[in-house]
């Protein structure tokens, strides 16, 4: 069997890929592979084509800091255009010739004779003296298991695998789950058939969406005014940040609620309607969604909301919790993914022969969210408690990337050959982490995906991610137990290519 060797694999060509392997290349770190299971890069937005998809935060933002880009066609860019301009990065800082494509990691085991991770792959092994995890939350489709599902005569699909094959005009459909995917996709299918059931299990707060074009003046000056593009992306960050401060105290979360409940009532006319369009909690306990297209959507003439979950599926539909059958030709899951109980976790084994989702039990854990204990010279890309409930994934991601790379070049001229993070600075640290979320309104008790299996918050930073990248900015070596090479030992030779090392 072929055996690739490296000193750093990473697995996933997204965001989180990219910035690490641009963030390796601009130290000058050139012994690195970036595994990627797909033809292409992109993650998230290669695999989501759904209609209407596109981003959530202004697109000023949503760029990396060393990439920024003065063409954006929206406030809040759209799909297409996301995927195009990560391709157009990896090309810009010559990434693509790290990347090996149509390569899926199967399984990835520490080796304490070895010292290394080794990655069986569906092309070869891989051996690796750092490992970084960068498949991302947005991975897995989550499909709930509804009885009678396998006896449904229709179509079925989940908004992350869209059939653009399928032709949804004239046909009656069902959609299942009402956050972030499904009010971008439901105002776009609902001209297009002839009935549109939306069955909702519990209403989420909808903001306005501020989006526009950008007008051609507008782009020449983020392109030639010297600093502009910088001042405007800057700004737009820093005007989010309050919104993490308030949501450490949910009465004060409440009076940004009265912007949703005005738009809410701006759209929505008819009481009945919008009492059922009323979520029972507070603003940011769930992911807020923005939108000016949904409620005007929901309230068309061919549209059902079904405020209950699905209960049975049939041959021929749906029935709800109120016991009437609906008949579709169609069911499209806008159901999310899963994000801290992912199948990913189980093929990620560690020092003591237990994989991820085992030692976390349920419950991820991890030191400043990248780190953890029992698996040595391995980081989680967008980890534990490193997300936000206000802005942008990539601030996250950029600060975790930025430690990553000091890490390694740390490791590179120290001569340190693993390192793991020491057990009670992981234990104190996520203790610190849920104490300060207990008074949050993300633990105001909703059903989200922010809480994990045991009722315990896995997914939120506390804290305003300017702390979070002021944590990040640097390697500090006291948390970890760290083993270092002898002297003039050297496992790589790190100035050769390490596609053509093979072993």
């Amino acid at each position: 069997m072929e055996i690739i060797e490296t000193r750093v694999l990473c697995i996933g060509s997204g965001f989180s890929g990219l910035a690490v392997g641009i963030g390796l290349l601009r130290k000058g770190i050139r012994d690195f592979i970036i595994i990627e299971k797909a033809s292409q890069i992109g993650g998230t937005w290669r695999d989501n084509t759904y209609p209407g998809c596109a981003c959530d935060t202004p697109s000023h933002v949503y760029s990396f800091s060393f990439a920024r880009n003065p063409s954006w066609s929206r406030v809040f860019a759209e799909q297409p255009e996301i995927q195009a301009y990560l391709l157009d990065v990896a090309e810009r800082f010559s990434i693509i010739p790290h990347i090996h494509f149509e390569t899926d990691a199967i399984k990835s085991t520490w080796d304490n004779g070895l010292q290394r991770w080794v990655v069986e792959t569906n092309r070869g092994r891989y051996h690796a003296q750092f490992l970084v995890l960068g498949q991302g939350p947005l991975h897995e489709a989550q499909i709930p298991k509804i009885p009678g599902l396998d006896s449904f005569a229709g179509t079925t699909f989940h908004s992350s695998r869209w059939r653009h094959d399928y032709d949804l005009r004239g046909t009656r459909v069902a959609v299942i789950g009402t956050g972030a995917s499904a009010i971008q996709f439901v105002p776009k299918v609902q001209p297009l058939v002839e009935k549109l059931f939306v069955f909702q299990r519990r209403a989420a707060w909808v903001m306005p969406k501020l989006d526009r074009t950008i007008t051609p003046l507008e782009k020449w000056g983020l392109k030639h005014v010297p600093g502009l593009l910088g001042a405007v992306s800057t700004a737009l960050y820093l005007s989010a940040e309050p919104l993490q401060l308030a949501q450490r105290r949910p009465a004060l979360v409440r009076q940004v609620q009265r912007i949703a409940h005005w738009h809410l009532r701006r759209q929505v006319p008819d009481a009945t309607l919008r009492r059922a369009l009323t979520p029972k909690f507070t603003l940011g306990c769930k992911r807020i969604l923005l939108s000016n297209t949904w409620y005007p959507a929901i309230q068309a003439p061919n549209v059902e909301l079904v405020a209950q979950a699905a209960t049975r599926v049939t041959p021929e539909g749906i029935i709800g919790e109120d016991g009437i059958e609906r008949k579709v030709d169609t069911i499209i899951f806008g159901t999310g993914f899963f994000v801290t109980n992912a199948a990913k976790w189980k093929t990620v084994i560690g020092r003591q022969g237990e994989t991820l989702d085992e030692a976390w039990k349920g419950s991820p854990q991890a030191y400043l969210g990248t780190t953890c204990r029992g698996f040595p010279n391995a980081f989680v890309m967008f980890g534990p408690n490193t997300a936000n409930g206000h802005g942008s994934a990539l601030v996250a991601i950029e600060a975790q990337a930025r430690y990553i790379v000091d890490i390694v070049a740390t490791a590179e001229r120290e001569g340190i050959d693993t390192l793991e993070v020491r057990e009670d600075a992981h234990r104190v640290w996520n203790e610190k982490v849920q104490a300060a979320l207990a008074p949050t309104v993300f633990n105001t008790g909703c059903a989200s995906f922010y809480i994990d299996a045991n009722g315990r918050n896995s997914s939120i930073y506390p804290w305003t991610t300017l702390d979070l990248r002021r944590r990040l900015r640097r390697f500090d070596q006291a948390p970890y137990e760290i083993e270092r090479r002898a002297r003039g030992a050297s496992p790589y030779a790190p100035q050769a290519s390490a596609s053509a090392r093979k072993i």
